[in-house]
């Protein structure tokens, strides 16, 4: 009788403790991945030119938080008109930060003086993390206060006329 209940403590200790290995080992794996209607992770970078931009304190009204790297095709071809876009913008307090996930800094800086882009740039490897992005190009839209009105998880045309619609709505 003694055994047969101590069976089903050990039993019930085991699956619990299952239960929690589970737990930690599925959120470990699944870190929380940032979307619009969420508020953005803080953060504080000190772009190229020496500028630094933080959340929620960027100097605009609206954040175009843009993840890339050099050797994703879809990101290159997104640079040109991403470029056009922030010139266009910026005089409507439109702020665009395009983050390099690239480790190699002699390519990175190759890409730069090809493409000469026209919004902040900088070079970091874990901000990407913070909002769960792992493909690029991977945009985020910011408010001023820090709220992620829109997430586009693939390149764009940002000169496009759906594009320039849809951040005027949110300007």
């Amino acid at each position: 009788m003694q055994s047969s209940k101590t069976d089903r403590l050990l039993r019930a200790g085991i699956v619990l403790l299952s239960a929690g290995l589970v737990y930690f080992i599925y959120s470990g794996i699944h870190e929380h991945v940032v979307v619009a209607g969420d508020t953005a992770p803080e953060f504080s970078i000190r772009a190229d030119n020496g500028r630094t931009v933080s959340l929620p304190n960027f100097g605009g009204k609206l954040l175009v938080l843009n993840f890339w790297a050099t050797w994703c095709p879809p990101c290159v071809q997104e640079t040109p008109s991403l470029s056009k876009f922030a010139a266009a913008y910026a005089a409507k307090g439109v702020v665009v930060l395009g983050i390099s996930v690239d480790k190699d800094e002699k390519v990175y800086r190759t890409f730069l003086q090809k493409f000469n882009p026209a919004f902040l740039y900088a070079r970091e490897f874990k901000l990407h993390e913070d909002f769960g992005t792992f493909m690029y190009p991977e945009t985020y839209i910011i408010d001023s206060k820090g709220k992620v009105l829109y997430k586009l998880a693939e390149p764009a045309d940002w000169m496009d006329p759906r594009m320039t619609q849809l951040v005027d709505s949110l300007l």
